[in-house]
């Protein structure tokens, strides 16, 4: 209640002539000597207290405040705090017109003032100034004294205490947010932010993801790691923790050495899912006793199909010994320790009691289940199983990717085709679904009319180093968050692999994947 009343009365107290007159005639006054110059900026510590029945409360300190003095007459000054702020409130600027200034000795000049406010309906207040300028310093003590707010019976006295030092003219003006960070290394809780920090200096916001887990509760403590310009100083400082929770904003004040003020407001921006692929375990449930089949955990893939036909090809008088199509790669990541390695393999072609064994198995991960047994029955598209049951509206797909296009291109019939050359292919489907037992597969994912929105990526160049991916979904249909939804995000290193067409060798690298909601 305190410090409501404090914004309030400010706010009200700079939008209005603070005084009219710094002067008092009881004073004896003295003429600035012409060696002597007072006027100039100023950048210290401003301090407010709250004061009510004898209780005096901490209203907040400002660290690196700007009082500007401008020289009036041959023995006054004008004084004025410029941008005047509190908590994030902007509050304008407060001025002190007319100072008269008395001759304390020693280089020590010294002004005080009484003055009163009455504004009709809103407050009545009296006003005391007391400043001193010595050894190119400023004191200045303020007393807003009997405030009285809206016929409030219960009178405030609001306190202000600058001490500044005078800027020599050479400081720097910088005053910019450089790096905004989370390291969960600082703060556990920051692990809940994904992705990166966004600092638009056009509009001086500051927004970032967070995790679609995040709970209201866990978002109350966030502690931002701030780089600030050279010289320059934040508030609130580097390190504290922020609440950021239920669409909250939090304003920080960029101070320059010169004192110059910036203000840079950071909030979330929206919900993310983010994978970075340092999640590996080794199995399958197919066969229980096999211990080196690599398993994406919170992925499927196709690695699962592969060891059918390690194990199970003989019968059809294939062998393969080669390694799964889909594996973490240890050596080659974007960050981390792990990226996603997808790598079509060549797993010789033939039939396996009257199952066809691609000559090439494109390498695909992808949000859903796979069904190792599902092209028994003649259609390789069932095994593929796309999507997740999804509560939220995905708006894009982000993330870094590799690409080298295998060497030999083969078709479905197992046949060298010259001069066509494979390509990766990175795509995201919403749609929606009656039950969670509905699915669409690899033979409908990009046409049926289920289909919410979608967003698919091909390319068929080698990218030699990291490059970032933005998969924006296109709506058709309209989002419902009354009606159940899957999402399928799908990564494979041979575009057409579904259908048996692809190329030995194709190798595609993704890492650090974010998907981001509404």
């Amino acid at each position: 209640m305190k410090k409501n009343l404090f914004f309030y009365l400010f706010a009200v107290l700079c939008t209005v002539s603070l005084f009219t007159s710094c002067s008092d005639d009881d004073e004896p006054t003295v003429t600035v000597p012409g060696n002597v110059d007072v006027a100039g900026d100023y950048t210290g510590t401003l301090d407010v207290k709250l004061v009510s029945a004898g209780i005096e409360t901490p209203a907040g300190t400002v660290p690196s405040q700007l009082v500007s003095v401008i020289k009036s007459g041959e023995n006054t000054v004008d004084l004025k705090i410029t941008n005047f702020s509190f908590s994030g409130m902007p509050l304008g600027d407060v001025e002190l017109n007319g100072c008269q200034l008395t001759d304390g000795g020693n280089g020590k000049y010294t002004f005080t003032a009484t003055s009163s406010m009455d504004v009709t309906g809103l407050l009545s207040a009296g006003i005391k100034a007391n400043g001193v300028f010595e050894d190119k310093t400023l004191t200045l003590d303020l007393d807003i004294d009997d405030v009285k707010l809206m016929g409030s019976p219960v009178p405030y006295t609001v306190k202000v205490t600058y001490s500044g030092t005078k800027l020599s003219g050479t400081e720097s003006s910088e005053a910019k947010i450089l790096s905004f960070v989370f390291d969960k290394e600082v703060a556990a809780v920051d692990s809940l932010v994904v992705g990166d920090v966004v600092i638009n200096e056009e509009s001086k916001t500051i927004t970032f993801m967070v995790a679609d887990t995040a709970k209201a509760e866990y978002l109350t403590a966030l502690v931002p790691t701030i780089e600030v310009s050279e010289k320059a100083t934040v508030t609130p400082a580097s390190g504290v923790a922020q609440d950021f929770s239920n669409g909250k904003t939090v304003t920080y004040t960029v101070t320059a050495e010169n004192g110059t003020t910036v203000e840079y407001v950071a909030s979330i921006s929206g919900n993310a899912s983010f994978y970075d692929f340092e999640s590996w375990s080794y199995g399958s449930s197919l066969y229980p006793e096999e211990k080196d089949c690599p398993i994406l955990n919170g992925w499927a893939c196709c690695n699962d199909a592969v060891l059918l036909i390690k194990k199970m090809g003989i019968l059809g008088g294939i062998t393969y010994e080669g390694e799964y199509p889909v594996r973490p790669s240890i050596d080659d990541v974007h960050a981390g320790e792990k990226a996603l390695l997808l790598e079509s393999v060549d797993t010789k072609g033939g039939n396996i009691f009257g199952t066809p064994v691609p000559k090439v198995t494109a390498a695909t991960a992808f949000l859903g289940t796979f069904n190792a047994f599902g092209a028994l029955g003649g259609d390789p598209m069932a095994t593929t199983s796309f999507g997740v049951m999804y509560d939220k509206q995905p708006l894009k797909v982000t993330g870094f990717y590799k690409y080298t296009p295998g060497a030999e291109f083969y078709n479905a019939n197992g046949e060298l085709q010259a001069g066509v050359t494979d390509k990766c292919s990175l795509s995201a489907v919403l749609y929606e679904v009656s039950s969670e037992d509905e699915t669409l597969n690899g033979g409908n994912i990009y046409t049926s009319d289920k289909i919410v929105a979608k967003a698919v990526f091909t390319n068929d160049k080698a990218v030699e180093s990291y490059a970032p991916f933005e998969l924006n979904l296109e709506y058709v249909k309209d989002y419902d968050s009354s009606k159940l939804y899957k999402f399928a995000v799908i990564f494979s290193a041979s575009a057409d692999g579904a259908s048996y067409n692809a190329a030995v060798g194709s190798k595609l690298l993704i890492d650090d994947v974010t998907i981001i909601n509404k």
